[in-house]
């Protein structure tokens, strides 16, 4: 079956060029057409799961694409255990979200576009996650990019969802380019960009190269996964429809840098510094996604704060090398079914309410939602870390190997991890409080669009995805951590998982520790906005002028826009300006002044031609009498 293992990705972009050039024809069953593509692919990718062994990688070649003397890529994918995961991940969690998104887009005259841009990012992430070399990961990694582009600025007549399209897509380019780096240097170290060849030659290469080709990659793993400082555009990408949300946040996009890393785990195997960097960009990445996320009223972005933080975990881990690998696949997978859930769920509220976002304008949904209610509120057991929950045996593994790191390193990595699972039990107690529990504050209210709130639960074709993944929240964790079950079945692809025997604090206490601080979190929540939404602390949340200047600064994104600004916006529009005005005084004006000069002296000279004989001779006479007076100046001189 390996053999035909392009099946995978041939399926949802055979959906997509359907969709695309069928036109209009296809607007009755084009929504069916989009889930059965990529149904299909999960139902393919569970066969050739349980058929093949996947102890070692199979590569298969397709053809020969890129053949230029010494570079030879040829388009292949890669079956192994690492692709595998994420080909039932992004199939399995996609085909729920194209489902949900049947009843989500009902209304919307261009659902079949929808569609087909939904199976394009399926099969691009699909080729991202089975090339078999870094190229075709690169071919991905761009086709992921278009369609994101595509969904988050959906809604043509929005201007605020143009710009955040246009952000998300600028801000990838900063990424992809250092991934494109890297992979120059690979050809130009090694003669090959195939992962059999790199991996293979990459002991041979200067540490120092090894190290600025991690680098490189780290970047642009932080443009695709949202991590510091490419983090902006994530939280902006909310302005696409919720479906679109759900998909990039659980299963697709921003998992690509997790995957990227842990697919060169052989180069951050040779570099400690490079390890360093990445735990690090990931420890401070979970903080700020943590903290912006309890200062926002829009549910949605309060979510997509939570994924910043949530990648940041997965960053640190795989940060953490053979330590880690694998406890950040493991959070990946538990993370993208209860993300995905809570997303959907969002969207249930959204759909119920107008497609109202605004949280203050909540309370007491549970009772008209119980379906909504009950699916989101075991997805948001599990984010917190409650016991037995996905989160719980995912998050804290990763809080426990960051704590069993030696010297500085342990209490820096340690510490930023437990603070940001109190941070994480605070706000996203304080999203399900204000939604679901709680005086009902849309009564009497209405939305932006001026109707009145009549909130009711979602249709089959919502609830029912919900339902199967708010299972994956409750089960999926203790699955695949349990007897190290995923860790074994991954080795070939990252290596064993490592385990610590020294840290800073004993591995028993950490569980514990954890679920303490994220017990601090809810309460604190609860003494906020569990006994009274009226009182002056709601209040004090919905009144701008009287909050707090670290929540004003959270809810400013802590500055990240501003200095994203600062230091690449505002120059390089300096530096557009400057070559303009170069370009227009210094080239167009050198230009332009010689083709000036010799309009001008022409035109000069035409008055001189008068046509009058009188006019001639007289300046043939004044020029002989210039020239004798010179000859005798010369001779008398």
């Amino acid at each position: 079956m390996i053999a035909s293992s392009w099946l995978l990705v041939a399926f949802p972009a055979l959906g997509a060029l359907v969709l695309l050039l069928g036109g209009r024809r296809t607007d009755g069953w084009g929504h069916l057409l989009g889930c059965a593509t990529v149904a299909a692919s999960f139902v393919y990718g569970l066969a050739l799961f349980f058929s093949e062994s996947l102890t070692q990688a199979a590569d298969t070649t397709l053809w020969s694409w890129i053949p230029v003397e010494a570079l030879q890529v040829d388009f292949g994918l890669r079956i192994d255990p690492l692709s595998m995961t994420f080909v039932l991940l992004i199939t399995g969690v996609g085909a729920l979200i194209h489902v949900y998104s049947i009843g989500y887009m009902s209304d919307d005259r261009d659902r079949r576009r929808f569609f087909a841009y939904l199976n394009l990012f399926v099969a691009s992430m699909l080729i991202l996650v089975l090339g078999n070399s870094f190229v075709m990961l690169y071919l991905g990694w761009e086709g992921v990019g278009l369609a994101s582009y595509l969904l988050i600025g959906w809604y043509t007549d929005r201007p605020s969802a143009a710009t955040a399209a246009k952000k998300a897509f600028l801000m990838n380019r900063v990424g992809d380019v250092g991934l494109a780096i890297a992979i120059f240097l690979m050809f130009k170290h090694i003669g090959s960009t195939s992962y059999e060849a790199v991996f293979a030659g990459i002991g041979d290469v200067s540490p120092g190269v090894v190290t600025a080709i991690a680098l490189l990659l780290l970047l642009g793993a932080c443009g695709k996964s949202g991590q510091f400082p490419l983090q902006a555009w994530l939280p902006d990408a909310m302005e696409g429809p919720t479906p679109v949300s759900a998909l990039i946040h659980a299963a697709t996009m921003v998992t690509a840098g997790v995957y990227l890393i842990a697919r060169g785990a052989p180069i951050y195997n040779l570099t400690e510094d490079g390890r360093l960097v990445v735990a690090l960009v990931g420890a401070f990445t979970l903080l700020l996604g943590s903290i912006i996320g309890c200062a926002y009223d829009d549910i949605k972005k309060v979510l997509a704060y939570s994924t910043v933080s949530q990648i940041g975990y997965m960053m640190l881990a795989v940060g953490l090398g053979p330590f880690g690998y694998a406890l950040a696949i493991a959070h990946l997978l538990t993370h993208g079914f209860f993300k995905a859930g809570l997303f959907l769920g969002a969207g249930s509220v959204m759909h119920a309410m107008n497609d109202e976002v605004d949280m203050r304008k909540f309370g007491g949904l549970a009772k008209k939602m119980p379906i909504t209610a009950v699916t989101f509120g075991l997805g948001y057991l599990a984010i917190i870390g409650f016991p037995f929950l996905s989160g719980f045996f995912t998050k804290d593994a990763i809080i426990e190997a960051a704590f069993g790191q030696e010297g500085w390193r342990g209490w820096v990595l340690g510490g930023s991890a437990l603070l940001a699972a109190g941070i994480t039990g605070f706000y996203m107690t304080r999203l399900v409080l204000l939604t679901f529990f709680g005086k009902e504050r849309w009564r009497g209210e209405k939305s932006s669009d001026g109707r009145e709130f009549h909130p009711h639960e979602s249709p089959p074709t919502m609830t029912a995805p919900m339902i199967v993944l708010s299972v994956g929240s409750v089960a999926a964790g203790g699955l695949l951590i349990g007897g190290d079950t995923l860790a074994e079945f991954l080795a070939p692809s990252v290596g064993a998982l490592a385990e610590s025997h020294h840290g800073v604090l004993p591995h028993a206490l950490i569980p514990w520790l954890t679920v303490l601080v994220s017990g601090l979190g809810v309460l604190g929540a609860w003494a906020l906005f569990g006994r009274s939404t009226e009182g002056s602390k709601y209040t004090a949340v919905e009144r701008p002028e009287r909050v707090a200047w670290p929540v004003r600064a959270a809810r400013k994104d802590l500055y990240g826009n501003a200095l994203n600004e600062a230091l690449v916006a505002t120059p390089s529009l300096w530096l557009t300006r400057f070559a303009v005005f170069f370009d227009n005084r210094g080239f167009d004006g050198a230009v332009n002044g010689l083709a000036a000069l010799f309009g001008g002296s022409s035109g000069r000279l035409r008055r001189m031609q008068t046509g009058f004989v009188r006019s001639y001779a007289l300046s043939m006479l004044g020029g002989t009498f210039l020239i004798v007076g010179a000859l005798l100046l010369v001779r008398f001189g």
